[in-house]
């Protein structure tokens, strides 16, 4: 059994998001390779030893206070350090500026693996007095993970250790997500058709949501939008500013609500138009569910996802024009979205797995294992 301690500043269920879902999904997906996942993050519950998330260990250090989105936290490095000496791997996940810092403090003597997930795009003030400090880290561990050759051609970052990075692409497990009744489909068809453009995603500046909305303007195509975030009394402002009565702003619901809208739709739409938009769960999720997808091409991995003209449309970033004639041209022609969601299906039944995803990652942690008691000998 290898013992993997993964690292991050949020984890379920304080927090949802992308990367919480990725080490949810490494985590459970381990059990079934000898893998046994623990995770360590920070929460406002304070201090909890022991708790369960899925099949796996949970653990929780209380936040002292936070600066720039990143929350700190005295009682972690003494955690941290405890958790590391029983772990094999220490498997940390990017970026969270405050994790470099425990790893230098703690003195970790243990093979190390950064999941790179993103670069450091708009905090740029911040960045320049962390630069320093960040370059320390990814030189100091053993490896770095990205999760799609696209990004790791446009990451400044990644480009200074090729001999380091490695490509393993995100994976989910359709029987991680819960199933929708008849009855549940029904009542989301009754309230939002069967036939619309879905989103999903936080209300974030880099998601594209004003592009979309301006996209929307003259058509009639329905528009159902999942989740909320800071500017989500912006968007409903300019949806009502651009008269658009085909939107549907649903806000953050659960997984059973999502998969149901998920079945339900025509297409998944996703107009993120910066590199803070490093992945696209929600493009995995539609592809798993047989939908065409159209993203913007942002030199991420968005476009190792939607393949332009085989599992959807793929249109210049921060063009509603574009996005406009993307949503036109699968609306009129039924035949080639269902060619596309059924490419887009075959595609992640190929790559993008949970079970490929910790196959993979297993053959790695073994690599760094071994690597580690040969430099003993």
């Amino acid at each position: 059994m290898v013992k993997v301690l993964h690292f991050y500043k949020t984890y379920y269920p304080d927090s949802f998001g992308g990367i919480e879902q990725v080490i949810f999904q490494l985590s459970e997906a381990g059990v079934s390779h000898q893998i046994a996942a623990t995770t360590l993050s920070l929460s406002a519950r304070g201090d909890i030893d022991n708790g369960r998330v899925g099949s796996h260990a949970a653990y929780y250090s209380a936040i002292n206070f936070e600066v720039a989105s990143t929350p700190f936290s005295l009682s972690v490095i003494k955690k941290f350090k405890q958790l590391a000496e029983q772990a094999d791997i220490i498997h940390y996940h990017f970026p969270y500026p405050f994790m470099d810092m425990v790893h230098f403090l703690s003195r970790v003597d243990k093979p190390t693996i950064v999941s790179y997930h993103s670069d450091i795009v708009k905090q740029k003030l911040a960045l320049k007095f962390y630069t320093p400090l960040m370059n320390k880290f990814l030189g100091a561990v053993d490896c770095i993970v990205a999760a799609s050759p696209n990004y790791v051609a446009t990451s400044p970052t990644l480009q200074k250790y090729p001999d380091k990075v490695h490509v393993i692409p995100y994976g989910l497990d359709r029987k991680s997500y819960p199933a929708p009744t008849d009855a549940h489909l029904e009542y989301w068809r009754s309230r939002v058709g069967d036939k619309f453009f879905l989103f999903v995603g936080a209300f974030r500046y880099y998601k594209g949501l004003h592009i979309l909305l301006e996209a929307s303007q003259s058509t009639d195509y329905p528009l159902v939008i999942v989740g909320a975030g800071p500017i989500e009394k912006e968007l409903k402002q300019q949806a009502a500013n651009l008269g658009l009565k085909h939107i549907h702003f649903l806000g953050a619901l659960p997984d059973q609500d999502k998969v149901a809208l998920l079945k339900l739709c025509y297409s998944v739409v996703f107009p993120s138009h910066l590199r803070s938009e490093a992945f696209g769960i929600i493009l995995l999720e539609g592809a798993m569910q047989g939908k065409p997808l159209i993203s913007s091409e942002i030199g991420t991995g968005t476009t190792y996802i939607n393949i332009d003209n085989e599992t959807g449309i793929v249109v210049p970033p921060s063009s509603p024009s574009a996005l406009r004639e993307a949503m036109a041209k699968l609306w009129n022609d039924p035949a080639l979205a269902s060619r596309y969601g059924a490419n887009a299906e075959k595609r992640f039944e190929q790559l993008f797995t949970s079970e490929r995803m910790a196959t993979s990652y297993m053959e790695l942690y073994q690599q760094l294992m071994s690597k580690r008691q040969s430099a003993k000998h």
